[in-house]
């Protein structure tokens, strides 16, 4: 079993700024994916950043060159570094990672950027 818990979300302005972290109940370091979704109002939920096998990383086009996804492997954390916000980022931004095949989901944080 993995427990995620995600913090940082909020309101910011459009151009702003937030760091979301994810924290694991367990080492990251043997994730084979961890990283972050979205899901907006009306909308699926879609991939925003995820790093895989620890190494490579990917990035919705969206927000490439905005977003930076990253790890601390000694505190068991995956952040989500958000520049340039848009009001289209705003979401219910979901944390998950794949132990061992399984899916594993964090209850979700709201960013909301206002225009």
């Amino acid at each position: 079993q993995v427990h995620l818990v995600e913090s940082g979300g909020g309101l910011v302005q459009a151009g702003g700024s937030l760091r979301l972290s994810c924290a694991a109940s367990r080492s990251i370091f043997s994730m084979n994916r961890m990283g972050w979704f979205r899901q907006a109002p009306g909308k699926q939920r879609e991939l925003v950043a995820h790093i895989i096998s620890g190494a490579s990383t990917e990035y919705a086009e969206s927000v490439k060159g905005r977003f930076t996804i990253s790890r601390d492997n000694a505190k068991n954390t995956v952040y989500l570094q958000m520049n340039s916000l848009k009001s289209e980022d705003t979401a219910v931004y979901y944390c998950y990672s794949v132990w061992y095949g399984q899916d594993y989901w964090g209850q979700g944080t709201q960013v909301t950027v206002s225009s």
